[in-house]
């Protein structure tokens, strides 16, 4: 069976370092907001092209951190992607805000700046967009109408670490940057991980206090907090692997245009890019309305796919005062997704026999 993403072949090659890494945590015997964070949270900003990197415990809370910081009234109403990971519309109640949701672009995936303005409303404070599958969404358009509407942007750029646009990587646009460092993220650690990144000082204040109990000094309590800091050991791993990340990106665009250039299905429609530097394609998704059988194929080929997502945010339980809104382009694509493998890690002979199989079905 071909692995959606085989973790101990892509963690091998960086095997030496990493327990190296480890040992000098263990010995240091420093585990808690210490210096390989300061380091990686140094190395992640400049990587980013921002002042300032903040780690926090995981992609949920680092969005959490932002808006909290933000000090928003309740009935303040944050624009978000109808299609997206659930963390991204979780964010926003979890902070005590109004989700409003947004079509995306049906070839992109990604939100649909031409449907952004008909849902601004006086209540309306930021626009969180979101890179999703490692696409840059159209973060200038997205900008240009944040500005117009005296709004701000968050990106909520968990699947898209190093996508760039000229000259700009994710997280560097607006003004703040959420990313993921799960395990299976392009920059992945050992275990649950995230990061704020911002060129804005006020917030890099603000978030360093909230992420530790709302405490800038020990035993003194300025703001109600969270237990949200990234460990010693996480951040000593993704030093590491942030030396790679740019290489294995590059990896990820080849394995990508293999696909894109040797799957020739017509019952499978390929993902759309307009700039090959503004993917990083954390996931390779392709549609079809046959979705089950196509699952099923590839099972018995020996090929490990999988689907992101299946329930869309506003179909979910949680969100059941959203279950009757009419977004018909989201629902599509959540019915026909399917992610095929992919990770650096993948061979030319797996590569071949992932495509024979989507081209057999």
């Amino acid at each position: 069976m071909i692995p959606f993403y085989d973790f101990k072949k892509v963690y091998k090659e960086y095997e030496n370092e990493i327990q190296d890494s480890i040992k000098r945590v263990i010995n240091r015997g420093y585990f808690i907001l210490g210096p390989e964070l300061e380091s990686f949270e140094s190395e992640f900003a400049s990587y980013c092209g921002v002042k300032h990197c903040i780690g926090v415990g995981n992609g949920l809370d680092a969005l959490v951190i932002i808006l909290k910081a933000r000090g928003y009234e309740e009935s303040s109403e944050i624009l978000v992607p109808a299609n997206t990971f659930f963390a991204s519309v979780q964010s926003i109640t979890m902070a005590n805000l109004k989700p409003v949701l947004v079509e995306p672009n049906i070839d992109t995936y990604n939100l649909n700046p031409d449907l952004i303005e008909k849902a601004i409303t006086k209540h309306t404070k930021a626009i969180m967009a979101v890179h999703l599958y490692g696409q840059l969404a159209e973060i200038e358009k997205i900008i240009e109408i944040a500005d117009r509407h005296k709004l701000i942007v968050i990106e909520d750029s968990a699947q898209a670490h190093g996508a760039s646009w000229n000259g700009r990587r994710a997280g560097g646009f607006g003004f703040a940057g959420g990313f993921s460092f799960y395990p299976g993220k392009n920059l992945g650690c050992f275990g649950d991980g995230g990061a704020i990144v911002t060129n804005d000082d006020d917030l890099m204040k603000i978030s360093k206090a909230l992420r530790n109990y709302g405490s800038n000094q020990k035993y003194v309590h300025e703001k109600i907090g969270f237990n949200s800091r990234l460990d010693e050991i996480q951040a000593a791993i993704l030093r590491v692997r942030l030396r790679y990340l740019d290489a294995e990106n590059t990896k990820r665009r080849t394995i990508a245009k293999f696909y894109r250039e040797n799957i020739k299905n017509e019952k499978i429609v390929l993902p759309k890019v307009e700039h090959e530097d503004s993917h990083v394609w954390h996931l390779f998704v392709i549609r079809t309305n046959e979705r089950d059988n196509l699952m099923s194929h590839l099972n018995h080929q020996g090929i490990m796919p999988l689907i992101h997502y299946p329930i869309p945010p506003h179909k979910q339980n949680a969100y059941s005062e959203l279950a009757t809104l009419s977004l018909p382009i989201t629902e599509k694509i959540h019915r026909e997704v399917v992610s095929l493998p992919m990770s650096p890690a993948l061979t030319e002979e797996e590569l071949e026999k992932i495509v024979m199989a989507v081209n057999s079905y």
